[in-house]
């Protein structure tokens, strides 16, 4: 499904989280934007709010007397005064002889301020009783009086009404004064401003969303080649690789991992192959002598000596093949870890010299000579898998040297390793075939192989052994010089449960 891929799961969380940020961007854009303008049409309302409030508490400028002081009256020789009536209490019937409704002047600066066609600007204002005292223009006549409970004091209230934006505030005596403005012009830009940001947002999401998909195949690419290397590999075709080049991130690391893997793999399946043939061979012919000589022998009566000769011929091709078929059960054992093996001490120079009494009859008639240095080489590790190691060097070295040659053998113990090197004065293995030194069924000289009657398991087993003791193996050969061998042993310590019985490696 869909949704179960990963770059479109990336493709969701990145589309979502884009979405939140945009939306968030645009509601708080829109709202600081309103918020704005809502301020400002508020201080032009407060700014026209003063003068009705001071115009309301006494009389326009142009009627004030000599001295100027706003309600002191005019001198007696100018104007006779009239006497003022006391104006009838709020929420009581007023009497019969009422005064005249008072008259609100706001003079030319103050009417200036809500005069024109194109002014916005409106006010109201009503009495204490409610009655409407004064108003600007026909279109604060729907605007009704506000709740007398708010906005009494020194600070003015706020209210919309409808799509106008009002400011009003009581004087102490209980009038009321309005100011208003039609938000009408304010509210269409801001629907431009939301009609924008929408436009913009979009633009901005799908500008993401594509993106965001490029950059997540882009990152994903690597997973599909690793697919496809995979898929490949596993219907047989070992050399194909990844493209690790094209990225250096994470993916690209498991690509480069993944490369040397499948190399492993490639070359141990080449391994396995060749095994298996020489395997295959090696026990074809056994196999072939054994069928020979017994179709030879039930072929016609024969007597007892020619019997005799056929049942040893099978003899001597069966004991090559269990020879064979015991070092290849010893190599699978020590590859998957199953063989046991003890952690004793050992002394290296004393398996050696068991070795080489051991194979002295086999160096003499050869006519070789045996030349041994031992030094210190006390270690920890298997003695009987080391004494195959050191036999199987040893006769190695016996098979493939010349008449009347030399077989130097020396051990020593270095800071941290315990060492055994095995020399023969022979032909020298050419350098190009060394590194194939120790595959099993590999020999270097094939013309040598049927007369040594060696099955090429010799070495591999010896540096299986070696490597199942933490070890190292290493071959050198120059012509003239001959071939030499060196093992490597770590100095590991042994543990007390182990040690009990054997002598300290000192």
């Amino acid at each position: 499904m869909v949704l179960h891929s990963i770059r479109w799961q990336l493709q969701l969380w990145h589309g979502l989280i884009l979405v939140a940020v945009l939306l968030g961007f645009g509601f708080t854009a829109h709202r600081l934007q309103r918020a704005n303008e809502l301020r400002r049409v508020d201080l032009e309302l407060q700014k026209r709010l003063g003068p009705l409030l001071e115009a309301l508490r006494g009389p326009p400028p142009g009627e004030r007397g000599s001295t100027g002081r706003p309600g002191e009256p005019r001198p007696r020789a100018a104007q006779p005064v009239e006497r003022a009536r006391p104006e009838p209490p709020v929420g009581r019937d007023p009497p019969g002889d009422l005064p005249r409704p008072r008259e609100i002047r706001l003079g030319p600066g103050r009417g200036a301020l809500f005069e024109g066609d194109d002014n916005p600007f409106y006010y109201v204002i009503w009495g204490r009783d409610g009655s409407l005292l004064k108003r600007s223009s026909p279109r604060s006549t729907e605007t009704p009086r506000p709740e007398s409970g708010k906005a009494r004091g020194l600070v003015p209230a706020i209210r919309m009404f409808g799509a106008d934006r009002q400011v009003y505030q009581f004087t102490p005596p209980g009038d009321c004064i309005l100011v208003g403005r039609s938000l009408g012009p304010e509210l269409a830009n801001l629907r431009q401003l939301g009609l924008w940001l929408t436009g913009l947002g979009g633009g901005v999401l799908l500008l993401g969303l594509a993106g965001g998909w490029w950059l997540a195949t882009r990152a994903i690419q690597p997973i599909a080649d690793i697919s496809a290397a995979a898929a490949r590999i596993s219907e047989g075709d070992l050399s194909h690789r990844i493209n690790s080049q094209s990225t250096a991130n994470e993916l690209g690391q498991l690509a480069t991992v993944l490369n040397s893997t499948f190399a492993r793999l490639e070359s141990a399946f080449e391994r396995q192959q060749r095994f298996t043939a020489d395997a295959s061979h090696e026990l074809r012919t056994p196999v072939a002598v054994i069928l020979s000589q017994t179709q030879t022998a039930l072929a016609r009566e024969r007597s007892g000596a020619d019997y005799r000769e056929t049942l040893e011929a099978c003899e001597r091709a069966a004991q090559r093949m269990r020879r064979l078929t015991e070092s290849l059960l010893r190599l699978a054992r020590l590859d998957g870890g199953t063989e046991a093996q003890a952690h004793a001490a050992i002394d290296l120079s004393e398996i050696a010299r068991e070795s080489v009494a051991l194979l002295q009859p086999l160096a003499d008639e050869r006519q070789l000579r045996i030349q041994c240095e031992f030094g210190p080489a006390q270690g920890i590790g298997d003695a009987d898998q080391m004494t195959q190691a050191v036999t199987n060097l040893l006769v190695n070295a016996i098979q493939h040297n010349v008449p009347r040659g030399e077989v130097r053998v020396t051990t020593r113990r270095d800071s941290e390793v315990i060492a055994l090197t095995v020399t023969n004065t022979g032909r020298a293995i050419p350098a190009e075939e060394l590194p194939r030194i120790f595959e099993r069924f590999y020999r270097s000289d094939e013309s040598r192989a049927g007369t040594t009657g060696g099955n090429g398991l010799g070495l591999a087993i010896t540096k299986a052994i070696v490597d199942a003791h933490a070890g190292s193996i290493e071959v050198e050969s120059t012509p003239g010089d001959g071939t030499v061998f060196t093992i490597r042993l770590p100095l590991r310590p042994l543990d007390a449960s182990q040690s009990e019985g054997y002598p300290s490696p000192s």
